[in-house]
C-alpha cells in the first residue's frame, strides 16, 4: 500500500512532499508551524489575517492603539466610513512577518502566506495590494488567494518584479469559481501555479451555503480535474478539507492530485497558536460538538465549536482599533448590534445571537473555527491521568501524514510532547 511519501509535489523546478499546512489566522498557523512543514519538505503556510494586530502582539509594535486613538470619535457612530487603515503600516507589518519567517526557513521546503479578499478593510482594493505587494517583495515563497473570487488580486501585482517568479495559487470550491478567475486574469498571460481545491468539511469559513453536506471534496476535485483536462491546462490541484490520515491523501493522490492541504490535525500541534487550554477543548470535542452557523459578519456559514465565546456576542463594534471587515463603513455586526441597542435601550450589556464581532473575537482566540473531523483528534494522541489529551508536536502530525499507511494514525510516545 503506498504512503504519502512515494509520491511528490512539483511546482516548477522544486520537488516537494506534498503536504501543506493551510494558512489558519489570526496567527494560528504561526510562523514556528509554517517554518516545520518546510524544514520537512513541505509547504507552510502563514495567516496574513488582521496582520497589524498580529504585529503589535508578535513584534511589539502599537498600530493598533495608534489607530484606536486616532478615530476614537467614532466609538459612538454606527457610520465607520471615515475609518481607514494606515497603508505604510499595513506594509510594515506584512513585511515584517514575512521577513522574520523567511530568514529563519530552513530545509528544501516553502513558506507560503494566505492571502484573503474578504479582509475589505474599508478600502479593498488598497489594502489587498498593499499586503500582497509587501509579502513579495520580502521574499515570500508564494502566496494563497483565499476567501473570495480575487477576480482582480492578480492584476494588483503585475507589474511587481516577482510576479512571474513567485509561486500565486487560489482556492476554490467549484470549477465555476475557478472558471471565472482564470477568465479575469486570461490577459495577463499568467496562469496560477497551483489550484487549492476545498471542500465542504474545511474549518473555518466555508464556500459553500448552508447547504454544505450536500457536496462532497472528492466530486469537486474530479469535476476541477475534468475542467482543466478540457482547457488543456496543466495546473497542480490540491484537495482540502477533511483529509485526516495520510489514507485519505493517498486516496487523492493516486487520482491525480498533486499533493494536499491538511490543519485540523495541526490546530493541536504544540507549534500552533490556539491556547493551551482551548486545544484541549478540540481534543474532548464530539461530532455534536461541532456546528456549522451564519454569525460570521463576512456572509460566509463558518463552522466551529458550539462552546466557541463568540456564539453570543456582547461588545461594541471594535472598528476604531480593528475594523478589518468594514466595507462602505459597515459591517453585518454593526448592523445586528445596531438593531438589538434599539430592542435592549436600557441594558448594561448588548447580546447579538446571530452575528458576532469577527475582529474582537478572533483577537482573543475566542472564535474556535474547526474542521468537522475535528472530534476524530482524540484518536491521535493519548489521554493522561489527568484527563487531560496528551500534546503533539508539528514534526509528529507531518510524519503521521506522510509515512503512514492503511488509515493507521501513529501515537506519540507517552511522556513526549
Amino acid at each position: 500500500m503506498k504512503r504519502v511519501d512515494d509520491f511528490r509535489l512539483r511546482l516548477g523546478k522544486k520537488e516537494l512532499v506534498p503536504i501543506v499546512i493551510g494558512g489558519m489566522g489570526v496567527d494560528i498557523s504561526t510562523e514556528a508551524l509554517a517554518l516545520e512543514a518546510a524544514r520537512l519538505g513541505g509547504i507552510g503556510t502563514i495567516s496574513d489575517a488582521m496582520i497589524v494586530d498580529v504585529s503589535d502582539r508578535l513584534y511589539g509594535t502599537n498600530y493598533t492603539k495608534q489607530k484606536a486613538r486616532q478615530y476614537r470619535q467614532y466609538t459612538k457612530n454606527f457610520d465607520k466610513t471615515d475609518i481607514k487603515f494606515n497603508l505604510d503600516w499595513i506594509i510594515e507589518a506584512t513585511r515584517r512577518q514575512v521577513r522574520s519567517a523567511m530568514s529563519a526557513k530552513r530545509g528544501d521546503g516553502l513558506v507560503f502566506t494566505n492571502c484573503m479578499e474578504k479582509l475589505t478593510m474599508n478600502a479593498p482594493k488598497e489594502t489587498l495590494q498593499a499586503r500582497l505587494t509587501a509579502a513579495l517583495d520580502e521574499g515570500i515563497d508564494g502566496i494563497t488567494l483565499s476567501a473570495g473570487l480575487h477576480q482582480n488580486s492578480f492584476r494588483l501585482i503585475e507589474d511587481h518584479p516577482r510576479f512571474r517568479d513567485a509561486k500565486l495559487g487560489i482556492i476554490v470550491s467549484s470549477h465555476r469559481a475557478l472558471h471565472i478567475f482564470l477568465r479575469r486574469n486570461a490577459r495577463l498571460n499568467r496562469l496560477p501555479d497551483f489550484i487549492v481545491v476545498e471542500g465542504p468539511l474545511a474549518g473555518g469559513h466555508l464556500g459553500f451555503g448552508m447547504d454544505w453536506a450536500n457536496y462532497d471534496l472528492a466530486t469537486i476535485v474530479a469535476e476541477v480535474m475534468e475542467y482543466l483536462k478540457g482547457e488543456n491546462l496543466d495546473i497542480p490541484v490540491i484537495p482540502a478539507g477533511g483529509i485526516f490520515t495520510g489514507s485519505d491523501a493517498v486516496a487523492f493522490l493516486e487520482k491525480g492530485a498533486a499533493a494536499v492541504q491538511v490543519a485540523t490535525r495541526f490546530t493541536v500541534a504544540n507549534e500552533c497558536g490556539l491556547p493551551d487550554a482551548t486545544k484541549q477543548e478540540y481534543f474532548k470535542a464530539s461530532e455534536d460538538d461541532i456546528e456549522v452557523n451564519e454569525i460570521s459578519p463576512t456572509g460566509y456559514p463558518m463552522r466551529m465549536l458550539k462552546k466557541s465565546p463568540a456564539r453570543f456576542s456582547a461588545v461594541r463594534p471594535n472598528c476604531e482599533p480593528y475594523g478589518y471587515l468594514l466595507e462602505d463603513g459597515k459591517c453585518q455586526y454593526i448592523t445586528a448590534y445596531e438593531r438589538e441597542l434599539k430592542r435592549q435601550p436600557n441594558e448594561r450589556k448588548v447580546f447579538v445571537t446571530d452575528k458576532t464581532c469577527l475582529c474582537t473575537y478572533m483577537r482573543n482566540d475566542q472564535v474556535w473555527t474547526c474542521g468537522h473531523t475535528t472530534y476524530r483528534l482524540k484518536d491521535t494522541t493519548n489521554r493522561l491521568p489527568d484527563g487531560s489529551y496528551q500534546r503533539l508536536s508539528a514534526e509528529h502530525i507531518f510524519k503521521d501524514y506522510q509515512f503512514s499507511n492503511d488509515n493507521k494514525i501513529m501515537l506519540p510516545k507517552l511522556g513526549g510532547v
